[in-house]
């Protein structure tokens, strides 16, 4: 009985340890993929109109979506409109200051 007892505290501890491990791993391979963001500021110039527009044909916001976007900024200062690999957003980023928006990739 106590041989059966160690045997299954030593499972036990193994596939917890193994557990913990892969966790481990996880939080490695996450905190080397975090994708980059564009953030987009509030200013005194731009209309919402104007912010929902680009964000809608920039960044492939729903209407609904650029609208609670604009609303964030509008409130808080900014907002984080677009998350994905930097080669993906550099030309969005651009195009969004192209278009008279304040943003920028972080």
């Amino acid at each position: 009985m106590i041989k059966k007892i160690s045997s299954l505290m030593n499972y036990i501890f193994n596939a917890t340890k193994r557990e913990t491990q892969q966790d481990t791993d996880v939080e490695v391979l996450e905190s080397t993929n975090e994708p980059h963001r564009i953030i987009l500021h509030n200013d005194d110039v731009n209309t919402f109109d104007w912010v929902i527009e680009c964000l809608v044909k920039i960044c492939r916001h729903t209407p609904l979506q650029a609208e609670q976007c604009a609303m964030i900024v509008h409130y808080k200062g900014k907002c984080d409109v677009k998350s994905g690999e930097m080669k993906e957003l550099k030309p969005m980023c651009s195009a969004l200051l192209d278009k008279g928006l304040s943003a920028e990739i972080v």
